[in-house]
């Protein structure tokens, strides 16, 4: 008697990659069921909106019909609304510089999503990620970076906790892009061909600094641009608009380019100076997710990602306590920002991460 194969609920967007998994597990014969989030768009610029626009709704859907599964749309406009846009908008109000896509991760993919498992009556949760999990050596998931080191995607799974891990499917993991492309034209998927979306979802072709000004006018609040001795310098158009390590935009005459070091939101102060003072040796890092889901027992040496695409920084990491660390790296970084995350590994493993609370020069 042949075992009967789990049921997968497969997120789909209506891009490549998810239809790809979506028809790899259906030709497994695994019983799958697509399911589509509907997001917030902005009113007027629902065309715009990178993942989940009518267009890409009605290809997510002529795929369910090829490959032949039942297709769902969830409408998620409203707690996406309120737990990832207007967090971006509110950490850009602090002076921050925030990071949705793991935030989205957290609470919207592995949070509304994976808690409609049981609703649909399916035992995974599997999406088109490019991470490759290991749950056969131990107990616990390992998460590991992907086959494909350009499209990897390991950094934004950072606050995964083992009970999704456990119920969670990564199959584009040891597949290379360019043989999820080939995939999909021999599913004559109607996406085969179509671009990969490289911003965020929720920001229309405009830029961030446009989508803020829209929706948080009050972010635009000009403020003194100072030193690091306190000498006032000119006049910023928002600390919203720049970002740790800038050069570009400043607009003030110096003898040598001055960068962005820091972004003081309580008195609305731009801190800027020369790229030596944009040094940073050591940063402290708040709400720590460990993979593992247990606390190292002393500082480890580790290879320390400051925000996506940056490279990889060796590093000196010491737990404080649950939920905090101290990173000294053994070079100094010149752009850890405030908001953005630190993402641990050990070789290709992952091993957790948090977010920059602030940096110690």
């Amino acid at each position: 008697m042949t075992e009967k194969k789990p049921t997968i609920l497969v997120a789909v967007s209506g891009g490549v990659d998810s239809s790809v998994v979506a028809a790899m597990l259906a030709e497994q014969g695994y019983p799958i069921i697509g399911v589509m989030l509907h997001l917030w768009s902005e009113a007027g610029k629902e065309c715009e909106n990178k993942c989940c626009t009518p267009q890409s709704m009605e290809e997510a859907r002529k795929s369910a019909e090829t490959i032949g599964y039942p297709f769902h749309v969830i409408d998620a406009a409203e707690i996406f609304r309120k737990q990832i846009v207007q967090y971006f908008l509110d950490e850009y109000g602090k002076g921050k510089t925030p990071n949705p896509c793991v935030v989205c991760n957290k609470d919207i993919k592995w949070g509304l999503l994976f808690d409609k498992l049981n609703e649909f009556g399916a035992d995974y949760l599997a999406t088109g990620h490019y991470v490759r999990l290991d749950k056969d050596k131990d107990p616990k998931v390992k998460v590991f970076k992907a086959k494909d080191t350009l499209k990897d995607q390991s950094y934004v799974m950072c606050m995964l906790q083992q009970e999704q891990l456990q119920k969670t499917m990564f199959p584009l993991g040891n597949m290379l892009k360019t043989e999820v492309r080939e995939l999909a034209r021999k599913y004559n998927l109607p996406m085969a061909e179509k671009k990969d979306s490289q911003d965020l979802c929720f920001v229309s072709d405009d830029s961030y600094r446009d989508f803020l000004v829209r929706n948080a006018p009050d972010i635009a609040q000009p403020g003194n641009i100072m030193d690091r001795h306190g000498n006032r310098l000119g006049q910023h158009q928002g600390l919203a608009f720049y970002t740790i390590g800038q050069r570009k935009g400043i607009r003030i005459a110096a003898p040598e380019p001055l960068y962005v070091l820091e972004k003081n939101a309580n008195e609305n102060i731009l801190v800027v100076g020369s790229a030596d003072d944009l040094n940073q040796k050591k940063i402290l890092v708040k709400d720590v997710n460990w993979i593992s889901g247990e606390i190292p027992p002393s500082r480890f040496e580790a290879d320390v990602k400051i925000r996506y695409k940056a490279d990889y920084q060796r590093a000196e990491i010491t737990p404080q306590d649950h939920t905090k660390v101290v990173i000294e790296f053994d070079k100094p970084v010149r752009d850890a920002t405030p908001g953005q995350y630190a993402v641990f590994y050990d070789g290709d493993e992952l091993l957790g991460g948090g977010e920059i609370e602030h940096t110690v020069f």
